[in-house]
């Protein structure tokens, strides 16, 4: 499921994905929950407001199974209540792999998988 609004001018399909996650950083590790993810960040649940600084670095651990995971290098973007966004700086080749395929199916459609992979590595 995909969402965006008319007056939006987002470029990366948002995939709600209800599931389990931990963010991490060297001072703090908080179970959370995502409530979407893209190629360009997600939104999480937290159990109680963020903790960080806006430059706070921070690593959103999802597993998706025994053998496959997402880690996203973070940064906070914004916030309310239990609720924070937080913008991808950084994800690995075999993140990108996963999070790409998990896009794909969500979107059941390569061609806007394309378009979003293209937007993401400016090609």
């Amino acid at each position: 499921m995909t969402a965006k609004t008319d007056g939006e001018k987002r470029h990366f399909q948002r995939i709600f994905y209800d599931a389990e996650a931990s963010l991490l950083n060297d001072e703090f590790t908080l179970p959370c929950r995502i409530v979407d993810i893209s190629l360009k960040g997600c939104l999480l649940n937290l159990e109680k407001p963020w903790p960080g600084s806006a430059t706070t670095p921070c690593m959103l651990i999802l597993n998706l199974s025994d053998e496959a995971s997402i880690r996203m290098k973070l940064t906070f973007a914004h916030g309310s209540g239990t609720l924070a966004g937080f913008k991808c700086d950084d994800i690995d080749i075999d993140s990108i792999t996963n999070l790409r395929r998990l896009v794909e199916l969500n979107l059941g459609d390569s061609a806007l998988l394309e378009r979003e992979l293209s937007a993401l590595g400016g090609w």
